[in-house]
């Protein structure tokens, strides 16, 4: 950016942040898309994914994840705007998520392959919630006292989103082509207006329930929230090796808030749904909610250390389903039952932790 006497002006956003595994692994969570949106804000930085408008990511890092945060966004060179102190709109462009995790991997790299050879001699990996707290390595730069930065900056609209990372001595710049914002529309969920149900509970019994039902390589996943148990219930459908069902069936004391006006019962394909397991990895709690369109809204909550906690928002379109096949899914339904039948597998997540 440039002033009115063609002196450089400070950057529309500028960022410093001591640790970039945090920004890392929320972005990794959405990482289902090549290009995402990205929105700067006063607030934080806010990325959305798409994904043929079957399901939409968000993952948000907030002003409190950065040990510095400015921004600029007074238009220069206008008196106008310069006297009533309006400022322009938040800048808003598109980027390539790849390059942009290639580039956030190499700070710290050495730490962060020590943490990965930990992970792979760990026999547990249904749950890596426990890697978050692991003690820092006797080796590792924090430990050691090595100072380190990243620094993020988008000097003006339609140049290239820079981040600069000095480390032990040296210093890496990297700058990332931006893209004009394509048309973006939210996929609409009308939860305040027609409420059906809300669900929340913590993100790992979640992430063990697809757990249990990933080895069958399904192809489409049906999400049932009722009143009565099984209360929630995970149901897979067209696999090579059978179908799965997981209940929830201790359901009133897995769960944090159970809340169901109606019975909702919807199918999504299960690559879609699946996806968004990274994220289970990382929160600690997660809400379900379902409106009467079937559209399903899935936020986490991940709790970000010396910051604010940060939220990751999904939302997943079903698939078309004919009255028949709800009237079939709902035989049984509230009665804890699992019609176990050939070829298929019945699981209960409330069962498994007594």
């Amino acid at each position: 950016m440039e002033s009115s006497d063609g002196v450089p002006g400070p950057p529309l956003f500028r960022a410093v942040a001591s640790s970039t595994r945090p920004l890392y692994q929320l972005l990794k969570s959405i990482n289902f898309t090549k290009k995402i949106h990205v929105e700067i804000t006063e607030q934080g930085i806010r990325f959305t994914a798409d994904h043929a408008r079957v399901m939409q990511g968000i993952a948000r890092w907030t002003k409190s994840m950065f040990t510095s945060y400015t921004t600029n966004f007074n238009s220069p060179g206008s008196d106008q705007d310069s006297d009533s102190g309006a400022e322009s709109a938040p800048p808003t462009f598109q980027i390539s998520l790849p390059a942009l995790l290639e580039a956030l991997q190499i700070f710290g790299a050495a730490d962060a392959a020590a943490r990965q050879s930990k992970a792979d001699m760990d026999p547990y990996r249904s749950n890596l919630r426990h890697l978050r707290n692991h003690d820092p390595d006797a080796f590792s730069n924090h430990t050691l006292g090595m100072s380190g930065t990243c620094s993020l900056s988008y000097a003006s609209e339609g140049g290239p989103f820079s981040i600069v990372i000095e480390e032990s001595g040296v210093t890496t710049t990297c700058n990332l082509t931006t893209y004009i914002s394509e048309a973006r529309e939210e996929i609409p969920f009308a939860l305040e207006e027609d409420p059906t149900f809300k669900i929340i509970t913590q993100a790992r019994w979640l992430l063990d329930a697809m757990a249990e039902i990933v080895p069958t390589s399904p192809e489409r996943l049906t999400i049932c929230a009722s009143r009565g148990p099984p209360y929630l219930r995970l149901t897979s459908s067209g696999g090579a090796f059978g179908s799965t069902t997981v209940d929830f069936e201790k359901g009133l004391a897995l769960l944090e808030t159970l809340r169901v006006e109606q019975r909702w019962s919807q199918t999504f394909r299960f690559e879609v749904v699946n996806s968004v397991t990274e994220a289970m990895k990382i929160a600690n709690m997660v809400s379900l909610r379902g409106d009467s369109q079937g559209v399903l809204s899935i936020q986490f909550m991940v709790e970000v250390e010396g910051s604010e906690p940060s939220f990751l928002d999904f939302r997943v379109v079903p698939y078309v389903t004919h009255e028949d096949d709800e009237e079939e899914e709902g035989e049984g339904d509230g009665e804890g039952d699992g019609g176990e039948g050939e070829g298929e597998t019945v699981g209960s997540v409330g069962g498994r932790d007594g």
